[in-house]
């Protein structure tokens, strides 16, 4: 797959799960990977992972629900790297349960996180990739973003918002 190879690659929920999944497949078809996790102890033993078998990687400790830093990475990456190729807003959380069991703290950071995160990430990339002529967004969403998901309802309508906004951007961009 060398359509990685060179490219400069941002995914956030980096340090595990999907986005170390996601890391670990870049690294090896010859992407810069920029790990970028909350966990920033973990981002950087994948970073280091990715190096020791030869890929190139750097660590970032990023909190998604924070605009400012998410802007600011992909700014900086950017204009470090020359470029941006690809961007996966991978960072997630699941919070389940009965809805009349959840408060209003649950659903806040639920949002923050796979909606809010999601959103701060996509502009912000957009914004990049379109001045500089290309790019792509990849939004990880989940079957929850697409059919009914009884007992995790909160995160199910952060997942739907994550699809509807990657369908929408998608006809837009083209």
């Amino acid at each position: 797959m060398d359509i990685f190879r060179d490219k400069t690659a941002i995914v956030t929920g980096g340090a595990s799960g999907i986005g170390k999944g996601l890391c670990e497949e870049l690294g090896k078809h010859g992407a810069v990977v920029v790990v970028a996790d909350l966990n920033g102890e973990e981002a950087r033993n994948v970073a280091a992972s990715l190096k020791a078998s030869g890929g190139r990687a750097e660590a970032v400790k990023l909190d998604v629900t924070n605009e400012g830093d998410v802007r600011g990475l992909i700014n900086e990456t950017a204009a470090k790297r020359g470029r941006l190729d690809y961007v996966f807003n991978n960072a997630g959380i699941g919070i389940g349960g009965e809805v009349q069991d959840m408060d209003l703290d649950h659903w806040n950071r639920i949002v923050e996180v796979n909606q809010w995160g999601v959103v701060y990430g996509t502009l912000a990339a957009y914004k990049v990739m379109v001045k500089q002529g290309s790019g792509h967004i990849v939004n990880t969403a989940s079957g929850a973003g697409l059919v009914p998901s009884p007992l995790l309802t909160a995160y199910s309508m952060t997942k739907h918002a994550v699809v509807g906004l990657s369908t929408g951007l998608r006809a837009e961009g083209a």
